[in-house]
């Protein structure tokens, strides 16, 4: 299949005018990326100027962030060359590098070589390639064959989908298009807090304060206000039967009947109880088909809707046993702990049985990742979860390697920071439904501000709905993920920036620049590009930036960071928005006029692709 292809490719360079043939290098794709076209030519070449193993090269070849530094780079002292100093062997490597129709002369740069790509070549290399496989344009098949869990959002039923969980789905949805897109088999796991003594504290407080019609209507909403309502019983009984000094000072905390009777629950629910069961999947359900209604406007889909309720007690009783036969775990006043301060001082020690016998989240996490592994067999599993949890993770992660799961490897936690100012007025949390609505009435707010363009849009509440979507996704994926954010409503719904509702506007541009030239669309891929673009210096570089895009997804797959691509987005429409008045489309010569909007249909392609990889809709007009 892949000499096919490199033959294809081959082939399709010849009716360019390149006769000289392009070698496949171990993990390229010049196939889907243009950018691998060049890479593997010059590791080529430069490996009979220099000696040096071609394959030891063209890893080294990678791509910079301003083109005034070329469009591969080599830093001389990667490849370790014994004898002279890099400064001398890059002047030298660039004098001896023959002409050739692919790169212009390379330039010595102190110990580094820039390779610039043809600017006769670029237009015809990569627009067509963008115009006839538009959706395909990007990815490489990196994955082909293997298999991902793509754990993430994990809300905790009767607890409001609030911030932490907003980021768990934006960057988890975006990950798992990510991998799919790259030929993974993806497997999109949403685990919920569905158990644990809550269920207890809830279930006492659905006797004395719930309603079935509320329930019905609304269960994620109803649930937690019971919840709110249950557990200040328990707060207002612990501080009638507190032991308190003069000043009033707590010295010996009290306790609450409430609490008691949400403990004997659980226990029941954990024995199997008929009737608490029932109640508990009632809960579970109802709460479930709520989720996929707010998931299906952040365009989230999941395959499986697992839980820790669905961890088996066979699991958990097989996990308990193999840490008992290794040593690993240890009786300690009645709970079952596993002391890792021998393997790692931070980890500390972690309980993974309760004195009266319940299990924890560690316990069943354990036991879900041993079903995971017998039933997906995969290549990765990747924990979408805020960095607070990164001791638990890492407990988790080192307890299966230490049970001697070779798959443990295999394991990645993904973390992120919190978002800031995400309070209510009344200083309570705020629900995800609510951040919609929110993003979506100032969004139309926005665009009733411009009336002219207003009446032009068909359907303004739910183009206000997606770039208020929009607005809020790209806000939390513009900064490393580690790093916390303020959230602030005005700043991510405005049109100055680099923000959601800018990339949606530079979308809308380019579909408005194809109504308005009304040109036929075979005549963008018949009309001379190399002509017509190739001497323009904004042309050339939006072109550059076009032909990174597969690099760019690639890079992304080793940063496992949204911003990477989010960066990426934005330099391309910095580069269309300096171009428009330079590379006017209507009123110019048709052949000029095809190939700038040949040019301008192929940046709005990979602006879709990348929108549509981070999770987003663009619009049409806005």
């Amino acid at each position: 299949m892949a000499d096919n292809t490199i033959k294809d490719l081959n082939t399709r360079l010849s009716s360019l005018g390149l006769n000289e043939q392009i070698a496949k290098f171990p993990d390229s794709n010049p196939e889907v990326n243009p950018v691998d076209i060049f890479r593997c030519y010059i590791a080529e070449v430069l490996g009979k100027i220099s000696g040096v193993d071609s394959a030891l090269i063209y890893p080294a070849l990678e791509w910079t962030s301003q083109f005034d530094k070329g469009d591969l780079i080599l830093a001389v002292p990667r490849l370790k060359v014994k004898g002279k100093a890099p400064v001398e062997l890059a002047k030298e490597w660039a004098e001896k590098f023959p002409p050739n129709d692919y790169i212009n002369p390379p330039v010595a740069a102190g110990v580094f070589l820039q390779f610039f790509f043809s600017e006769s070549l670029l237009p015809k290399l990569i627009i067509p390639q963008i115009l006839k496989n538009p959706r395909s344009y990007g990815p490489s098949p990196t994955g082909n064959g293997k298999r991902v869990i793509v754990e993430f959002s994990s809300p905790n039923i009767a607890k409001p989908f609030h911030a932490g969980h907003l980021r768990s789905t934006i960057i988890g949805g975006f990950l798992a298009n990510l991998y799919e897109a790259c030929g993974w088999e993806v497997i999109r796991m949403n685990y919920l807090g569905d158990w644990g003594k809550q269920f207890g504290v809830l279930a006492v407080g659905f006797s004395r304060y719930g309603s079935e019609k509320e329930l019905e209507r609304d269960a994620i909403h109803h649930l937690y206000q019971v919840y709110v309502k249950v557990n200040e019983d328990i707060a207002a009984e612990k501080n009638a039967t507190a032991t308190k000094d003069g000043a009033g000072n707590v010295l010996k905390e009290g306790t609450s009947a409430t609490d008691d009777e949400a403990r004997a629950f659980f226990v029941k629910l954990e024995g199997g109880d008929k009737d608490a069961n029932a109640l508990w999947a009632r809960f579970r359900d109802l709460s479930i088909v709520r989720y996929k209604e707010t998931y299906a406007r952040l365009n989230i889909k999941y395959d499986v809707y697992s839980g820790e309720s669905q961890v088996s007690k066979e699991s958990m009783d097989k996990a308990a046993r193999i840490l008992e036969e290794k040593g690993l775990s240890q009786k300690d006043e009645g709970a079952v702990i596993i002391d890792l301060t021998p393997h790692n001082k931070k980890l500390g020690k972690a309980i993974i049985q309760k004195k009266d016998g319940t299990t924890l989240y560690l316990t069943r996490d354990i036991g879900a990742a041993m079903e995971r592994w017998e039933k997906y067999k995969f290549d990765k599993m990747i924990y979408v979860v805020a960095c607070q949890q990164d001791l638990h993770l890492q407990q988790l992660f080192t307890i299966l390697k230490l049970m001697g799961f070779e798959w443990a490897d295999r394991c990645a936690h993904i973390n992120f920071g919190m978002v800031l100012g995400m309070s209510t007025r009344a200083g309570t949390v705020v629900f995800l439904d609510d951040i919609l609505k929110d993003t979506q009435y100032a969004m139309h707010n926005v665009m009733k501000s411009n009336p002219d363009k207003y009446r032009l849009v068909e359907n303004p509440e739910e183009v206000a709905e997606l770039v208020g979507r929009t607005a809020v996704m790209i806000q939390d994926m513009s900064g490393k993920r580690i790093n916390n954010y303020p959230f602030d409503i005005a700043r991510m719904t405005s049109f100055e920036g680099d923000t959601g509702p800018y990339l949606q506007y530079a979308h809308s541009r380019l579909c408005s620049i194809t109504r308005k030239a009304g040109i036929q669309e075979e005549k963008l891929l018949t009309t001379d590009h190399a002509k017509h673009l190739a001497g323009s210096t904004h042309a050339v570089n939006l072109i550059r930036a076009l032909a990174q895009f597969p690099d760019v997804i690639l890079n992304t797959m080793k940063t496992q960071e949204p911003t990477t691509m989010v960066t990426y987005l934005f330099k391309m429409t910095h580069l269309l928005s300096s171009s428009y008045d330079v590379l006017r489309v209507v009123g110019e010569e048709e052949g000029v006029a095809s190939a700038r909007l040949a040019l301008y249909e192929s940046a709005r392609m990979v602006l879709r692709n990348g929108m549509e990889l981070l999770g987003l809709t663009p619009v049409e007009r806005m």
